[in-house]
């Protein structure tokens, strides 16, 4: 048996709704520090993850045991999210200078005049944006993820609503992009 084949995520979110499956999708991201960037004068909040694909975990298995995982590997992608509209950030609970520390992004969530991303250990990231839309958008092939269990799904909610179709050439254009003004940005807060 094979994997279901991958159809790449492209997501749009304009209020608390869309933001919750945006969350969904995100959920157990992991990512470096330093692939997160604030750029003041765009209004700006770039970063690039290692997203788990839930809509393929969510299938049936091939087998009673972990070792059937090698049948059908569970899968991370590389994923851009972009969020507009950001006067400023701030963060709590951990040091941008740590640019390799790795970082599982648990949840995002609507907060009074802007939007929060929640990481596991206590970590934040505060975004001031009275008005903001976030992108989301998967780049690449999906890579095998060899894990005994699924990592603890922290909401009922599934990432299938809302999903649509994308090329694999534009969407890598696009977090190649996000990746190259994440390497130019010298300000984050």
């Amino acid at each position: 048996m094979t994997a279901p084949a991958m159809t790449p995520i492209r997501l749009r979110a304009e209020d608390e709704e869309d933001l919750k499956v945006v969350s969904a999708c995100l959920q157990d991201a992991i990512l470096p520090v330093g692939d997160m960037c604030f750029q003041p004068d765009e209004k700006r909040f770039v970063m690039v993850v290692n997203r788990f694909r839930w809509e393929a975990a969510d299938g049936p298995r091939p087998g009673p045991s972990a070792d059937d995982d090698v049948l059908a590997p569970y899968e991370r992608v590389h994923c851009g999210l972009r969020v507009e509209g950001v006067t400023g950030a701030k963060l709590r609970g951990f040091d941008l200078k740590e640019r390799g520390r790795i970082m599982e992004l648990l949840s995002m969530e609507t907060v009074e005049g802007g939007v929060a991303l929640h990481f596991a250990g206590g970590g934040c990231v505060r975004l001031d944006a009275p008005s903001w839309r976030v992108m989301v958008e998967d780049s690449g092939r999906a890579l095998a993820h060899r894990l005994q269990t699924l990592p603890p799904r922290r909401t009922g909610l599934t990432a299938s609503r809302r999903v649509q179709s994308a090329g694999d050439q534009r969407s890598a254009t696009w977090v190649s992009a996000c990746r190259r003004l994440i390497t130019s940005c010298a300000v984050f807060l």
